[in-house]
């Protein structure tokens, strides 16, 4: 603890990680259109971003300077796995936002249950379950407890005031007047480019109904355009189940790289340009031709594919300032409480500041956060670890 520049990446991290979320958001808004948010399209960019950091940027280092290490092919495959569910987790979060979840609460939740499929995963693998204590699942409770309240108590934009369509005037006629005096000339033939009063009567009345033919419909696309409750329900199973699946991915990212790393020789880029790779081939080759097979509202924009790019940046970067965390220094007892603790933090900031919703948060959302937040720090800090290896009895007889 002598050497506290791992701070700085660590820093670096959780900024990234909790910004990655609302940029994404904007792109998926950006390249979408008629309300519904795109999904392909921002996935590949992601991938694309995570292609160049994660990829070329391994590549040079390694082809420049030297690191510890080697390749192997049980390493390669471990890596691989976990560059695989690091984009299916992503996914997870593009589709939960698509089916009408937010980033104020979606990625607070994400961040509050990772951590602690982490530790469980972690566990599983080194066979350290039944040295967990009860204040380990105790935290395990205040993630959950934390987690719902996020969810029940999120913040949310006053809803717009309902538009009343103006009231239409039905033209009435005029009665006529009887004149008093009679003309000593009335014409015999009406000219034919002169319409007659009943004609201009009746093209009043079509106009009229044209009018409020014109403004009813957009009323009765809007009713129809309004969820059903039935409908809200089903889009709120997705968003969960979207959720679900990015925590359990992420969650299980770390455990299954360090696997892959000690099967390099403790090597860090070379699992890192893994990641990238499997990035690139799950985010950017298979939905370029799912797009032809599954067309979606909206189109490649340039606004939209930007944020989305510098969602994918936010995310690889991230990854790789854990990487440098370790490298200098940081354990992951202290660097992962850290970016799972305060990326929530960031995320709910910049929601928040962005969506101008500071009047909408409660002390109730404010307590829930911080049950997340206390719960995932208390789930890795008092996490089982597996027992010392017993000292070698050095004696002589």
């Amino acid at each position: 603890m002598r050497n506290l520049s791992f701070l700085l990446f660590v820093a670096v991290t959780f900024c990234c990680w909790g910004v990655y979320g609302p940029l994404l958001h904007v792109g998926q808004a950006e390249m979408g259109a008629d309300g519904q948010l795109s999904s392909l399209r921002p996935f590949i960019c992601v991938g694309i971003a995570y292609f160049l950091i994660a990829v070329l940027f391994p590549i040079f280092i390694l082809f420049t300077k030297k690191e510890t290490g080697h390749w192997s092919a049980t390493g390669i495959i471990w890596s691989f796995i976990a560059g695989a569910v690091g984009a299916v987790g992503a996914l997870g979060i593009i589709l939960a936002f698509k089916f009408g979840g937010k980033p104020v609460y979606v990625m607070p939740i994400v961040f509050g249950c990772a951590p602690v499929v982490n530790t469980l995963v972690t566990m599983w693998m080194s066979r350290t379950v039944k040295n967990a204590s009860l204040m380990f699942y105790i935290a395990i409770a205040t993630v959950a407890i934390g987690a719902a309240g996020v969810l029940v108590f999120k913040p949310s934009p006053p809803k717009p005031a309902t538009a009343v369509s103006p009231p239409t005037e039905t033209p009435t006629e005029t009665p006529t007047e009887t004149p008093t005096e009679t003309p000593t000339e009335t014409p015999t033939e009406t000219p034919a480019t002169s319409p007659t009063n009943a004609e201009q009567s009746s093209a009043q009345r079509d106009s009229t109904e044209t009018r409020t033919t014109d403004i009813a419909e957009p009323n009765q696309s809007k009713t129809t355009e309004k969820k059903s409750p039935a409908k809200k329900v089903v889009n709120l199973f997705y968003v969960f189940l979207c959720i679900g699946v990015t925590a359990i991915c992420w969650g299980a990212y770390g455990p299954v790289l360090h696997k892959g790393q000690a099967k390099m020789g403790g090597s860090r880029l070379r699992p890192f340009l893994c990641v990238g790779i499997a990035y690139f081939a799950i985010a950017v080759i298979v939905p370029y031709f799912l797009l032809d097979l599954f067309p979606e509202p909206g189109g490649w924009t340039v606004t939209g594919s930007g944020w989305s790019l510098l969602a994918g940046a936010a995310g690889a970067i991230g990854a790789l300032g854990i990487i440098y965390a370790f490298n200098f220094g940081g354990k992951p007892i202290f660097v992962m409480p850290l970016v799972f603790g305060f990326a929530p933090v960031v995320n709910t900031l910049t929601e928040t500041v962005s969506k101008g919703l500071f009047d909408q948060l409660t002390s109730l959302f404010y307590l829930s956060l911080a049950l997340v937040i206390l719960g995932a720090v208390t789930v890795l800090i008092c996490a089982p670890r597996g027992k010392p290896p017993a000292k070698q009895n050095t004696s002589t007889d």
